[in-house]
């Protein structure tokens, strides 16, 4: 491994990359949304009864997300597990795959309450009305949830965000619809591999302001193809006129096997890379509009509604994911289907998914383990990137340890005025939420990143 050297680790030597040379390079290491990434998981010895491995874990608020793979078309910097659609043949037997997989599940767990919902993908308005209604209807009742009592969000994009589709989703309880627009910029847009017309976007963004849901976040992303400091400006401020509860901004990755990728538009050297100045432009200009930055990424406006419903702490709290891409959390086992990214593998996994029987459905296969070393760095980047911090006190009581003697390295974010800790609390500085995608991938296990490495991405 590349700019590294051994520390001790519980008595064992291994290979880290150091603080210092990783803040020599790009910010832009990885974007760490979940830990472990994906890319470690690999099959486990045996299938684990979901019964057995749910047991012990606390189910009273409990994260349920369910994955539509479907889009209208594939972006240009898109990794995430989903495939095109565009004649809805595959929709009706993968519904009827994520209904036999929420009956098994629900079976197996017993009492549960569900504290949070999402429908994410993918697009989950690419599905047609009544597809969207079934849905919703079939994990409502399966799971108890009554419209209203729980947040549950769902995403979309400015060509599915019809009228009609709008509708049945606040009908069923929705409160937040977080919509991806990129760039509000056609010529930017296209050059990104999304071509769309600002006039579909404004129509979307309209009618979902009409509708009247609680929240909206508008999701942006800085250093597309073509994109200069101000049209970033442009864009933002464009955003604004919707009065967006939140936004997330979303610096460009050029992944392997995205459009981008194979089209060879390549970022810029480091040097010349406008991505850093695009993002503390953009944070100037929200806080100066009131807005409060959660994370590296979200920002929330003064007047987003307070959260309500049922408590739930994502480091603590565990997660349900219903369908072939979703991710399900316990403390001890992260596990889903595989992963890809190029269309052909996606629907080779798609096809199993559905052929799956409906007792396999009651068991885990492909995941991943984690000992209580990546317990403690898991809860570590749940809570340091998010503006909350790491709170030592509630580290201490979850593991009965300290978590500057079970992670030491966070002793060189304290050195490098990375994060400071106020009133038992670790926080991230300005300087420190700017190098979020730095500190992330620094503080994975050494066995993490040799599997992410090792992994063959098809």
């Amino acid at each position: 491994m590349p700019n590294s050297f051994c520390r001790l680790v519980k008595g064992k030597k291994e290979p880290v990359s150091t603080l210092a040379h990783m803040l020599q390079d790009t910010p832009y290491a990885s974007y760490t949304y979940a830990y472990p990434h994906k890319t470690a998981y690999r099959h486990f010895p045996e299938p684990v009864a979901l019964a057995n491995l749910w047991q012990q874990e606390k189910c009273d608020a409990l994260f349920l997300y369910l994955h539509v793979p479907f889009c209208e078309m594939r972006c240009g910097f898109c990794n995430l597990f989903t495939t095109l659609d565009p004649s809805a043949q595959l929709s009706p037997s993968y519904l009827d795959a994520v209904e036999r997989q929420a009956k098994q599940v629900r079976a197996a767990l017993g009492e549960v309450t569900i504290a949070r919902m999402a429908l994410g993908g993918g697009t989950p308005t690419f599905l047609d009305v009544a597809s969207l209604d079934r849905l919703l209807t079939l994990n409502s009742e399966l799971f108890d949830i009554q419209p209203g009592t729980i947040p549950i969000s769902v995403e979309t994009s400015p060509l599915t965000a019809t009228a009609e589709k709008l509708h049945l989703l606040h009908q069923h309880g929705v409160d937040r619809i977080s919509i991806g627009v990129q760039s509000f910029i056609e010529a930017e847009s296209r050059a990104a591999g999304r071509p769309q017309q600002a006039a579909v976007v404004e129509q979307a963004l309209d009618e979902i302001r009409r509708t009247g849901f609680p929240i909206l976040n508008i999701d942006l992303i800085y250093g597309l193809p073509g994109q200069t400091v101000d049209s970033w400006l442009t864009s933002l401020c464009m955003a604004l006129r919707y009065h967006p509860e939140e936004l997330y901004l979303y610096p460009l990755y050029v992944r392997p096997l995205t459009g981008l990728d194979r089209t060879g538009k390549a970022l810029p050297q480091y040097e010349q890379d406008s991505r850093l100045t695009s993002y503390r432009v953009a944070r100037e200009l929200l806080l100066a509009q009131g807005y409060t930055q959660v994370s590296m990424r979200m920002f929330r406006a003064p007047h987003a509604p307070a959260e309500t419903g049922p408590v739930y702490c994502v480091q603590d709290d565990g997660m349900l994911g219903l369908g072939c891409g979703a991710r399900s959390y316990t403390r001890t086992h992260h596990y889903s289907n595989e992963y890809a990214v190029g269309s052909s593998t996606i629907r080779s996994i798609l096809h199993s998914y559905i052929a799956t029987p409906d007792a396999d459905f009651a068991f885990a296969h492909f995941g991943y383990m984690l000992n209580e070393d990546e317990q403690h760095r898991r809860y570590v980047l749940k809570s340091l990137l998010e503006a909350g911090g790491l709170p030592f006190s509630a580290y201490e009581q979850r593991f009965g340890s300290t978590a500057l003697s079970d992670l030491p390295m966070l002793h060189e974010l304290l050195e490098y005025e990375l994060a400071s800790i106020e009133n038992g609390v670790m926080m991230l500085t300005p300087a420190g939420f700017e190098r979020s995608d730095t500190i992330g991938p620094w503080l994975y296990s050494s066995q993490v990143q040799h599997l992410m490495e090792e992994y063959d991405v098809r």
